[in-house]
């Protein structure tokens, strides 16, 4: 009975439909297009949040994302991007020539694939930073197997003897250049 009750009731549409009975408007409606944002892309529209690390930083983070707090740091991701903040000490300021010297080749060594496309001294608001720019492979699916093809904007900064790093990946084509500066430049020692 609920099923001779369901066909007739779209039967009953159906010729309400062609007959007119509802206006042109509601029967000639198309379907939206549903919203294609690349993998990794950061929309626009997405809300940030002040993290205050007790380590003495603070940073906007994408609301909703995933944080894992790590020695002297934090970590925070959705799906292929990720943004990894963390302190350590320098007796200097780092420079575009010692990054070269030290910070490319640790990256090569714990990274998948690593290539370097470029390491320039940068300002930021929390002051003078290096910026390394490089692609690698992300960590193998542990389901799957599969790997992707990050971009990430590598940042070092220093003040009083600590450098704080900032690392940010997303697949590799997504649009995230306004949001990574959003998050490079709200960057504060505390």
């Amino acid at each position: 009975m609920t099923v001779r009750y369901r066909i007739s009731a779209a039967i009953a549409l159906l010729l309400m439909v062609s007959s007119g009975a509802f206006p042109p408007a509601v029967a000639q409606e198309k379907l939206v297009a549903p919203e294609t944002n690349p993998p990794g892309d950061i929309p626009d529209n997405q809300v940030f949040v002040t993290y205050t690390s007790p380590d003495g930083f603070a940073l906007k983070v994408p609301e909703g994302w995933s944080r894992i707090e790590i020695d002297h740091g934090v970590r925070f991701f959705d799906k292929y991007d990720e943004l990894v903040a963390s302190l350590g000490a320098a007796s200097a300021a780092p420079t575009a020539s010692s990054a070269k010297a030290h910070e490319i080749p640790d990256l090569k060594t714990a990274g998948h694939a690593v290539k370097v496309t470029a390491v320039k001294d940068v300002k930021l608001a929390a002051g003078p930073a290096v910026r390394i720019s490089y692609v690698s492979n992300s960590a193998p699916n542990p389901v799957t197997n599969k790997q992707v093809r990050l971009e990430h904007e590598h940042f070092i900064l220093f003040k009083d003897g600590r450098t704080l790093t900032l690392d940010l990946a997303a697949p590799a084509g997504a649009d995230n250049v306004d949001q990574w500066q959003l998050i490079s430049n709200s960057l504060q020692w505390r």
